[in-house]
């Protein structure tokens, strides 16, 4: 790809959103401390993907910044927890190269109101529901950069946690019937009348639970979508965002969490209306080959594909629910959330299908 084309294909930043704004002034005289070298005032940007932590750019003469903080009204620091997110980053960059590097973490609610981490910028493509205007891959390269992606995954999977200080990062033994209970529960407390129960699913998760579970580092949210890709080559991967719910867990089901975002090209109505992700693209694999390369990589063999599936689908829909729920309840009007009920009919539907397969 022609260097001259490749930088208007980058992610980049925008306006901030009204009642977002953030004190460039604060965080310049505390980031200044940290790394006296920056040069200049910065230019604040703020990213408008995630509807989670709020994430914006800072351009100062000689540094390309991010800064990463919870949303407005968060009740209690577990939830967008930025010590332990801007930890964990911390200690897996030496062990894996795709992590960004960290500058700072401020705990200091006095500089802004909340606690915040600051670190470089990795710039690139972010592959979201479509790849960026103008860039076509053909489909050998679609599948080299698919097959790219799910070699980072099977890396992150193989890191020595014990060695990289991370073993303390979460329970890890019970963590299959800790995340049966937890998504069981948490969907049963936002359940409105127009959805399912969910009972027969989470039973059916609870009775077919693998007899034997791994434990490893998991991104647990790990989708095209926070993958950084190189302009000048879209297979190569630069970078890996979003870790908040990076903890101990089993690798298959992280893989699992994956493939319940994974729209394939034959996929029906439904599927293609949420796709959030090019993984439609000719090239791409399905979510069968997914599993196959992936346990080829691993050499995994599970005794039960559909515990992991149907598990990634359930989790799905209680997080739309959680999401439903809100607009539900009129805690917020967004339109787009207005028919995520249908939704969680769809994906419970596909529930339903995995688990008489039984594959």
């Amino acid at each position: 790809m022609s260097p001259e084309i490749a930088p208007r294909f980058l992610d980049t930043a925008g306006p901030l959103r009204p009642g977002e704004a953030l004190d460039a002034a604060a965080v310049d005289a505390w980031l200044k401390q940290q790394r006296p070298g920056l040069r200049g005032a910065p230019r604040v940007t703020q990213y408008a993907g995630g509807a989670s932590n709020w994430t914006y750019r800072l351009e100062y003469d000689n540094a390309d910044l991010i800064l990463r903080r919870p949303p407005a009204g968060t009740k209690a620091k577990s939830a967008h927890d930025m010590g332990r997110e801007y930890r964990v980053q911390q200690a897996l960059k030496p062990v894996f190269p795709y992590v960004p590097a960290m500058v700072a973490y401020c705990e200091d609610a006095s500089v802004i109101g909340v606690d915040f981490y600051v670190m470089e910028r990795v710039a690139g493509i972010i592959p979201r529901k479509n790849l960026p205007r103008g860039l076509v891959l053909p489909p050998a390269t679609v599948r080299q950069l698919c097959l790219n992606v799910l070699d980072a995954l099977v890396a992150l999977h193989q890191v020595d946690y014990q060695a990289a200080g991370l073993a303390g990062l979460s329970s890890g033994s019970g963590y299959t019937q800790r995340q049966i209970t937890g998504w069981g529960k948490r969907y049963a407390q936002a359940r409105t009348w127009n959805v399912p129960r969910g009972r027969a699913i989470t039973a059916w998760l609870e009775a077919n639970q693998p007899r034997q579970e791994r434990i490893c580092i998991t991104h647990n949210d790990f989708r095209f979508d926070n993958v950084v890709l190189d302009a000048a080559d879209p297979t190569r991967i630069l970078g890996i965002l979003d870790w908040e719910l990076a903890t101990l867990g089993d690798p298959l089901m992280d893989l699992g969490n994956l493939l319940a975002y994974w729209v394939q090209a034959d996929d029906d109505f439904l599927a293609q209306a949420t796709r959030r992700q090019p993984t439609h693209l000719p090239g791409m694999l399905t979510r069968k080959e997914v599993v196959a390369y992936y346990c080829e990589k691993t050499g995994f063999r599970p005794e039960n594909w559909a515990f992991y599936e149907v598990y990634g689908l359930f989790r799905l829909s209680a997080i739309a629910q959680q999401i439903y729920y809100r607009y539900h309840h009129q805690q917020t009007r967004n339109p787009s959330f207005k028919n995520f009920w249908i939704f969680v009919h769809y994906l419970h539907w596909r529930c339903r299908r995995a688990m008489k397969q039984n594959y």
